[in-house]
């Protein structure tokens, strides 16, 4: 854990009312800037608790969930009961913001939609992440990271004209739509300071991934150009060739849309050597990656490496994640952060992404066990030892026993 040092967001509470992925990681951004985020789960766990990526189910703590929810408290409730209400109410009136990404129609129902809490608190920021929108033809579907990944276009800007479309290897639509409810909570929190004005903020992920594509969709929708994958396997539609990855003579590497006549010069195309960047480079596109593959597989990817550097060539190493975690500069950043977790031992997980010079973000605590922090958050709001005494024993509020 780090040294004792007051995050930047140190003053707020946060309630993470949400599950799987875009949800709890927008929320572990928040504490890991400092702020107290309570998570609020069901008494038997949030989802992500029994769902494992990777088969990786740790001791206690499955690795997803422990990747996405450090920085947090954990509290057991059973919103469907009066008891669980009961101290769902006391939490937001003390609360900054609530954060949630049920189904459509759940808040309601339960009781947590913005205007009920926002009887309980006046000021209180409300986060509702959603996959479509709060409202709208598509509102029941699944907002599942995939099938948004398909339905953006993104899938279009890469691979082979005559290859099914490939989705992202990451779920980009969860990870992108955390770091915007994040950031919007944090702009709707200075809001507040400036104002006292509290609000509703609405996120969901087909419009954060449709944004995300600024440059490219503009490019249809303004340069009126149209997505065209073509016969060879272009890194992107709108970028001029060569520009993907190749195949060398022991591996593999990545080029970015270098000078063609340079390019040409030093892989030995001499038809590249009269190519104008900016009109051949689209025209004769699967020709030049074509050529571009035939002369690559005569050098290791070592060895291409150090000639196109030296000659300002914009070229890359084709990294696993194992290569990932050794890389020096990674080591160099600090990139990964390590530290003891009291059932998942020595834990080593992607830090953060920003430095802050007085303000650093840090580990403070590791991902909870479900009702770890159950006994202090009730206490901490005013609950007398036999009111707890009662909630336990109504089994609508549970608190992990440690022995």
């Amino acid at each position: 854990m780090g040294d004792a040092i007051v995050g930047i967001l140190s003053s707020y509470r946060i309630l993470d009312c949400s599950i799987a992925m875009a949800g709890p990681f927008a929320a572990q951004r928040l504490g890991d800037l400092g702020a107290e985020v309570i998570k609020i789960e069901p008494v038997t766990g949030e989802w992500q608790r029994h769902v494992a990526a990777g088969g990786a189910r740790g001791n206690v703590i499955n690795v997803s969930f422990l990747s996405l929810n450090r920085n947090k408290k954990s509290i057991a409730l059973n919103l469907k009961s009066e008891e669980g209400m009961k101290v769902l109410h006391r939490l937001v009136a003390t609360s900054d913001a609530f954060l949630q990404n049920y189904r459509p129609g759940v808040a309601a129902r339960l009781g947590v939609d913005y205007e009920s809490l926002k009887a309980i608190k006046v000021d209180l920021i409300y986060i509702s992440i959603s996959g479509y929108g709060e409202s709208g033809p598509y509102l029941d579907r699944p907002g599942q990271d995939m099938l948004l990944q398909a339905m953006s276009g993104a899938m279009m800007s890469t691979g082979k004209a005559d290859q099914p479309p490939t989705p992202s290897g990451q779920f980009i639509v969860d990870a992108v739509t955390a770091a915007a409810a994040s950031e919007a909570t944090i702009a709707a929190l200075l809001h507040r300071e400036r104002t006292g004005q509290g609000q509703m903020v609405s996120i969901n992920m087909l419009d954060v991934i449709t944004t995300l594509q600024m440059q490219e969709i503009s490019v249809h929708t303004v340069g009126h150009v149209q997505q065209t994958r073509s016969s060879q396997p272009h890194g992107h539609s709108y970028i001029r060739a060569p520009y993907g990855i190749f195949a060398t003579s022991n591996s593999f590497m990545a080029l970015a849309f270098p000078p063609l006549k340079l390019l040409g010069e030093l892989i030995g195309e001499d038809t590249f050597l009269n190519y104008d960047d900016e009109t051949d480079s689209w025209k004769h596109r699967d020709q030049i990656f074509e050529r571009t593959q035939f002369h690559l597989t005569s050098k290791t990817t070592e060895e291409w490496l150090a000639i196109f550097r030296e000659h300002g060539i914009w070229v890359g190493e084709v990294y696993g994640y194992k290569e990932l975690v050794n890389d020096p500069q990674i080591i160099h950043n600090q990139t990964f952060v390590e530290y003891e977790h009291p059932t998942e031992g020595l834990v080593k997980t992607p830090g953060f992404p920003y430095k802050f010079s007085q303000t650093p973000a840090q580990v403070f605590n590791g991902a909870p066990q479900v009702g770890e922090h159950t006994l202090e958050v009730l206490s901490g709001i005013g609950f007398t030892e036999q009111e707890i005494a009662d909630l336990l024993r109504s089994k609508n509020v549970v608190a992990l026993e440690l022995s």
